[in-house]
């Protein structure tokens, strides 16, 4: 009997090791779904406008908004959130036109309607005054949304560089996207791993269902992701124009080995801001949140004490 069971068992665990490789779309969502729960965050969804927005929420004190870059979503805010959660309530949304909140063939998605739409959300989830923090086009979002509603947003953090800031020293992106590319959206399988060898320096370990599900959405979406990133470049240098507006105390994280954004554009902002607290780390890429979610999490929870 004994030799029976451990044959069931053996036979029971490759079925589900070859169901996780071949059927991933059944493991995708549990496993999302437990990484939540690990940190204190549980998936909601509330009605913004034409957008049912998908938003993840968990903790208790003051409110700390946490906003995702372009073609990018939520749970990319998890690991970095679960430290978090013991002393702030916070809220990371699919931003309209991202993630599970979808995209209208009818609707704007740039920064001028996404900042308004912040707003909206925030209403709606009578968040008074928050701390914003973002990557990339969410720290933009951020910055923008504080520079026209100051009284809303305690501090702005740019967790990673900011879109919309020119470089002294030209990216790799910027010599990719002046050549005519468009490197953040992926066509096809080499495309979409140039992609994050591109925003990465050190990969961070993703399951399989939770990397096969970014990469069939990536290709699945790459038209529409074109028309949002031909629209974005036309506000290729828009925080350039606007940072010197921002008076909110503001936090700014810099990847040293950031390959979208140049951090030689660190001393742009650092000239521009008043009130800035400046970190630069070494050895990381455009999405610290994800590459080092506990050492990023801490100097941002450091800065929030203050």
């Amino acid at each position: 009997m004994k030799r029976i069971a451990l044959a069931a068992t053996v036979l029971a665990l490759a079925v589900i090791a070859a169901a996780y490789y071949r059927l991933p779309h059944l493991f995708k969502e549990p496993l999302a779904a437990l990484n939540r729960v690990s940190a204190g965050l549980s998936e909601k969804v509330i009605r913004v406008g034409s957008h049912d927005v998908h938003y993840l929420e968990g903790g208790s004190g003051e409110t700390v908004v946490l906003l995702h870059g372009i073609f990018a979503e939520k749970d990319h805010w998890v690991d970095f959130a679960r430290p978090l959660t013991d002393r702030y309530r916070v809220v990371a949304p699919d931003l309209p036109g991202f993630g599970e909140s979808g995209r209208l063939d009818n609707e704007d998605y740039d920064y001028a309607t996404q900042v308004e739409r912040l707003k909206q959300l925030l209403d709606r989830l009578d968040i008074a005054r928050a701390h914003l923090a973002g990557n990339s086009m969410g720290g933009t979002i951020a910055a923008l949304f504080a520079i026209r509603y100051p009284e809303r947003v305690a501090t702005v953090a740019f967790i990673g560089a900011p879109h919309g800031i020119r470089s002294p020293t030209p990216s790799d992106m910027d010599s990719l996207i002046d050549a005519g590319g468009a490197p953040l959206v992926a066509r096809d399988e080499a495309e979409f791993e140039r992609m994050l060898s591109l925003v990465f320096v050190q990969r961070p370990f993703l399951p399989y269902p939770i990397l096969h599900d970014a990469q069939a959405g990536a290709l699945q979406n790459a038209q529409s992701n074109l028309r949002i990133w031909q629209r974005q470049l036309k506000d290729r240098y828009l925080l350039q124009d606007r940072i010197g507006e921002l008076r909110t105390r503001t936090f700014l994280l810099w990847g040293q080995g950031d390959r979208i954004f140049d951090v030689s554009a660190v001393d742009t902002l650092r000239s521009r801001l008043q009130k800035v607290q400046v970190n630069v780390l070494p050895d990381i890429g455009h999405l610290p949140m994800m590459e080092a979610p506990k050492e990023t999490a801490r100097l941002y929870a450091a800065f929030l004490s203050q």
